[in-house]
C-alpha cells in the first residue's frame, strides 16, 4: 500500500485511530445530553438538539476540542464526567502490534491529536498507548487544530520533519485533506474508528479497518 522505504515518520491521530472512538461518541452524544437534561429539567431530545447545535457551531475549530470551552458553555465538570466512564477507554486491538512493527522497521511514531491535554493525559493513564510512541503533540500546544495549516507548519518545525517522507493516519477525511495540503507525503484513513458503528467510506484516500494488513509490508521493506 505504501513505499515504506520512502517513509521515515508515521504521524498518528489518537481517537478512532489508535483508540476506540466508542468512548468519545458515548460521552459526547449520549452522556452529556443525559446530564444536561437532568440539570436543566428539559427533555432528552431538547438537550440532544441543543448539544448538537453547539457542536456544529464550532466544528473544525480548536474550541470543538477544548474542555474548558465546553465546561463554560455547559456548566459541567467535563473531566469529572470523563472519569466516570474511564473504564470504557480502550485501545484498538490492532494498534499496539502496528506500533511495535513500526518501531522494528525503524519508523518514528508521533501522536498528533486534537485532544485537549487533560483528555490526552486521562487516556494515557488508562491505556498503554505511550509505550508505542516516540513523541506526541496536542493541537492545543500550537493554538491551532489539525484542520488549520499553521498546525502542520509548527509540527514540522518542532520535530524537524520532512513532510514528504511522512505518513499520516486519521479517521477524519477533512483532516487528511489538511495534511495533504500541508505537504504530508502519504495519507491513510481508518474505516472503523468506533467499534460499535458501521464502517465509514472514504472518498479521496485509501482506508483500512485493520492494521494487520500493513504488517507484512513493513517487514518486507524493513
Amino acid at each position: 500500500m505504501f513505499p515504506w522505504t520512502e517513509i521515515d515518520t508515521v504521524l498518528l491521530d489518537m481517537d478512532g485511530t489508535l483508540l476506540d472512538l466508542h468512548f468519545d461518541n458515548h460521552f459526547w452524544v449520549q452522556l452529556i445530553p443525559k446530564v444536561l437534561s437532568k440539570q436543566r429539567n428539559i427533555s432528552l431530545q431538547e438537550a440532544s438538539d441543543w448539544v448538537e447545535a453547539c457542536y456544529t457551531s464550532v466544528a473544525g475549530t480548536l474550541n470543538w476540542y477544548c474542555l474548558e470551552y465546553w465546561e463554560q458553555q455547559m456548566g459541567l465538570d467535563i473531566m469529572a464526567l470523563h472519569r466516570t466512564l474511564a473504564e470504557r477507554i480502550q485501545m484498538r486491538q490492532d494498534s499496539m502490534p502496528f506500533l511495535e512493527a513500526l518501531q522494528r522497521a525503524g519508523k518514528s511514531r508521533i501522536l498528533v491529536t486534537n485532544a485537549h491535554p487533560k483528555n490526552l493525559g486521562l487516556k494515557l493513564e488508562h491505556t498503554d498507548l505511550a509505550l508505542g510512541l516516540d513523541a506526541m503533540i496536542s493541537s492545543h500546544e500550537t493554538g491551532y487544530p489539525k484542520e488549520h495549516p499553521e498546525f502542520w507548519r509548527e509540527l514540522f518545525e518542532r520535530f524537524n520533519l520532512e513532510p514528504s517522507r511522512c505518513l499520516f493516519i486519521d479517521d477524519n477525511e477533512a483532516i487528511l485533506h489538511a495534511a495533504k495540503l500541508a505537504g504530508v507525503g502519504y495519507q491513510l484513513g481508518i474505516a472503523n474508528p468506533d467499534s460499535q458503528k458501521p464502517n465509514k467510506v472514504f472518498d479521496d484516500f485509501p482506508a483500512i479497518e485493520d492494521y494487520h494488513h500493513l504488517l507484512d509490508e513493513l517487514l518486507q521493506q524493513k
